[in-house]
């Protein structure tokens, strides 16, 4: 798959309602600056908080990513105005235990422990945890943990499919980020890194990052903008 389909691949796994008018603005915003848009989560923090996860087609997502695509999609947002209330607006990239919204995100977390929540029910139930077997061109196979059944299951019914966060996927986190460590460096002096797993205070942030503006103000309202100050926060 070429970095340009991989840009466009559509999510089978997705929003609804408010969520989802954000992410029909947002997606082709991002895609434009070279992103593809992860998810869209439209909580109660802060008064609202609306976070909208991307990264690139290779799943990578620095801080100054999230700042340019902040910058570029704030405005769009306040004009397109779909929330109806004062807003604080979140980016941020999927992290270790990321979601899973799109065929390819499947395919690289086979052998992955994962949770995922159905919009209607399989075999009576709507909550699945397992590892994931294999993946067919619209389905998944888990084999469940524990007492958990195995199960196929189709992506676009799931409402929800995230990575658990284990030692073995912190462990493949830390050598794919010594491999990348070594390409930009070159071998010299490479068979210094260290073996050793992440500590407990990085494994709290899951890798995560994240920028985000002081609160936006709805058009529909008032009482002006909020200045235009940001922060930078690791979560």
């Amino acid at each position: 798959m070429t970095e340009m389909s991989e840009l466009s691949e559509p999510r089978l796994v997705s929003e609804t309602g408010l969520a989802a008018r954000i992410g029909a603005i947002a997606g082709p915003v991002l895609e434009g600056l070279g992103y593809r848009l992860v998810r869209v989560r439209v909580s109660g923090a802060d008064g609202c908080t609306v976070q909208i996860m991307a990264e690139r087609p290779d799943g990578t997502m620095a801080i100054e990513d999230c700042e340019a695509s902040s910058r570029a999609l704030s405005p769009v947002l306040d004009v397109a105005d779909p929330v109806p209330t004062a807003y604080r607006l979140e980016m941020s990239s999927p992290g270790l235990d990321r979601p899973l919204v799109r065929r390819t995100d499947f395919e690289r977390a086979q052998g992955q422990l994962v949770k995922i929540e159905m919009a209607v029910p399989v075999g009576g139930r709507k909550r699945f945890r397992g590892t994931i077997m294999e993946v067919t061109d619209d389905a998944v196979k888990i084999e469940g943990e524990g007492s958990e059944p195995d199960a196929i299951l189709v992506m676009t019914d799931m409402t929800e499919a995230k990575l658990v966060l284990t030692d073995k996927l912190i462990a493949e986190a830390f050598r794919r980020s010594k491999q990348e460590l070594r390409a930009q460096e070159g071998s010299e002096g490479s068979d210094e890194i260290a073996e050793e797993p992440e500590t407990e205070t990085q494994r709290d942030k899951h890798g995560k990052k994240k920028y985000q503006h002081r609160i936006k103000v709805s058009l529909r309202r008032n009482d002006g903008p909020a200045g235009p100050a940001a922060s930078q926060e690791g979560d």
